[in-house]
């Protein structure tokens, strides 16, 4: 490998380059990029310090893998530093050393087997399968580009038909590549398989599927029906994954990328001569000549004019769209699951429209930085309407007195941005206390200029308090006036020395 690597370097090969020609991580080539072959072999004697290290740990790793094969490296790192203090290796080092203890002493790790039933043969014109993919390939003056296909197959023929292209598909490229598909074949069928994609699906919406706009229409007037299936499910689309993966391999593999057009003239042909005109290996038929009698089952296209190619934003949670790197804001309460807008550039001027309606949504100048948030100051949350219905509860709360609309002008003036809490301190204030302890302490308030609910609250509970002693003082009961003689009082001096017989000195 580290000769192979320094070969394709001497030819002018890049990392990522000769990563992907000798299939191992980049980062393993990094690793050789640089070294003289007097450092390699400093590093395959530190490798082999390190298996040695290992060799200590053999028997009891053998132990756990015996007893427990689908036990994960990571897992055996982390009993070995549980039992032993001192132990100090790479999980990337240990998983290829317990790849060699499961290879040499044949322990390989259990894999869950999935069971799959075979699919009876649909009738002719029943169903059409689809299905995308993706392939990164050379292109002829050098360098590489990802291509986009979409591959279609008839269930019964297996007859197949596709496109491809040099950038993701877009919803109304998708409905041009399905009408010209129909077109070609010279009918549709019944039912149209396809998997979650976002081209065609909004959600799945526990059974009552949400489509989008453009597929939605195109299915209405193609008239043919749906059948979602789920991402990997060969029993329902493997026909079509079987397709893409053979389109892929047999005909992009290896093939140098000129222009996109000489690219699908070349698959047109590969179509021709070998991607419908070799056997198939499960019916042992020709899918050409199979659908030559599948044809007359397939329902006539109704005419329609190809749409025209729609760009739309998704509207995200936080009511803002994304446009070359930057977010630009959509009036508050736009979004909801699945809710997308047309987009019209004009000049330095985006507009986005609701599809349905066509209605004008928002218009911002487009910005040529990136990472901004471009923001229309009338797509903030409204809080006024909520914020004057809050006022006015208030308000009927307190009598709508002046005093009432003073403090809550008031509040709204000192503390803005604590407006709704205020207020509603101010309405528990009025149920827990009378009308006339509320309006004194409006008052008190208004004369000191405390514009605080809070403050309000102490004031009225001191009214009360006061209002409660002064009730109980007014509300005792009258004392006779033979309990009010008090006791006369003598002077102790006196006493005592009367009692001697002599004066006081």
């Amino acid at each position: 490998m580290y000769s192979e690597i320094h070969q394709l370097k001497a030819i002018g090969m890049k990392k990522a380059q000769v990563a992907r020609k000798l299939e191992i991580d980049v980062k393993t080539v990094t690793k050789y990029w640089e070294a003289d072959p007097e450092q390699f072999q400093e590093m395959v004697q530190a490798g082999r310090s390190r298996s040695k290290k290992l060799k200590a740990y053999r028997d009891v790793t053998l132990k756990w893998l015996r007893a427990n094969p689908d036990m994960s490296t990571a897992q055996i790192l982390d009993w070995l530093k549980e039992h032993y203090n001192d132990f100090s290796v790479r999980e990337r080092t240990l998983r290829r050393y317990v790849d060699e203890l499961r290879k040499k002493h044949n322990i390989p790790k259990p894999a869950p087997v999935r069971q799959y039933q075979a699919v009876s043969e649909l009738p002719p014109g029943r169903q059409i399968q689809l299905d995308f993919g993706q392939k990164r390939v050379r292109k002829a003056d050098g360098g590489y580009i990802t291509l986009y296909v979409m591959g279609i197959v008839l269930a019964h023929s297996r007859y197949k038909y596709g496109k491809w292209t040099d950038r993701p598909f877009t919803a109304a490229a998708f409905i041009q590549i399905l009408l010209f598909c129909f077109e070609h074949l010279g009918g549709l069928c019944e039912e149209l398989v396809i998997d979650q994609d976002k081209l065609a699906v909004v959600s799945e919406n526990h059974g009552d599927i949400i489509y989008t706009y453009e597929f939605e229409q195109f299915k209405r007037l193609m008239g043919f029906q749906v059948y979602l299936c789920r991402k990997g499910d060969p029993e329902s689309k493997g026909k079509i994954e079987a397709v893409v993966k053979y389109v892929k391999r047999n005909f992009a593999n290896h093939r140098l990328f000129t222009d996109l057009r000489s690219w699908n003239e070349s698959f047109y042909e590969w179509l021709k001569r070998t991607g419908n005109y070799n056997i198939h290996g499960t019916t042992k038929k020709v899918p050409a000549e199979v659908f030559l009698s599948e044809q007359e089952y397939l329902k006539p296209v109704p005419s329609m004019s190809v749409p025209k190619e729609i760009v739309t934003r998704t509207v995200r949670k936080d009511n803002t769209i994304l446009h070359r790197g930057n977010r630009y804001t959509v009036p508050y309460g736009t979004y909801h699951p699945g809710c997308e807008l047309k987009l019209e550039e004009a000049g330095e001027t985006i507009r986005l429209f609701n599809r349905q309606s066509g209605e004008l949504v928002a218009e911002h100048v487009v910005s040529f930085e990136k990472g901004k948030l471009i923001q229309n100051r009338n797509h903030l949350r409204d809080h006024t309407v909520k914020l004057e219905q809050r006022y006015e509860k208030a308000l009927n709360i307190l009598g709508d007195s002046p005093e009432a609309r003073a403090m809550l002008e008031g509040i709204r003036r000192e503390k803005p941005r604590y407006v709704r809490e205020q207020y509603l301190i101010i309405e528990k204030m009025a149920e827990m206390y009378e009308a006339d302890i509320v309006h004194e302490a409006l008052k008190f308030c208004l004369k000191r200029e405390l514009y605080c609910a809070a403050d309000c609250l102490d004031i009225a509970d001191w009214f009360e308090r006061e209002q409660s002693t002064k009730e109980a003082e007014e509300l005792a009961i009258p004392i006779p006036g033979w309990l009010k003689v008090k006791a006369e009082k003598r002077d102790p001096a006196l006493a005592y020395a009367h009692l001697a017989g002599g004066g006081v000195q």
